[in-house]
């Protein structure tokens, strides 16, 4: 065999192996009680619950950051994000948090945020004028 040949092996076995990594990532959002049950790492969806405390100080710790979310069965509970505070938190539709439960807390490791589309007030701008809203 060639030395191309080879390689092109070693190449097609090296992605082989990480789509087969990156597979266990490709879930479906949990729950609340999906993750107590599994006790795995999983994905939940939720939104945050503005009228509960949120609790951030970055003087005692940069990289503690606790609130509560609401998941899709509408069950609450608190989460610990072991990160800074992002910026513009609290206008956030969704959020989507990569952790696991421990006893009666989300902790986080990740968090993706979804904002409101700044594009919104255009779309309903638009469907109004084309008589559909």
């Amino acid at each position: 065999m060639k030395k191309i040949h080879l390689i092109g092996i070693a190449l097609i076995a090296a992605a082989i192996m990480v789509l087969m990594s990156m597979s266990n990532d490709m879930g479906t959002y949990a729950t609340f009680e999906d993750a107590t049950i599994t006790g795995k790492k999983v994905k939940i969806a939720g939104q945050l619950s503005k009228d509960k405390e949120m609790v951030y100080n970055p003087q005692e710790d940069a990289n503690y950051f606790s609130f509560f979310i609401r998941d899709s069965e509408e069950i609450e509970k608190k989460v610990v994000l072991l990160a800074a505070k992002p910026q513009d938190f609290e206008l956030s539709e969704q959020l989507v948090l990569t952790g696991k439960m421990q006893g009666d807390v989300f902790m986080a490791s990740d968090m993706l945020m979804k904002c409101p589309s700044k594009y919104k007030d255009e779309e309903i701008y638009i469907k109004s004028k084309e008589g559909v809203l």
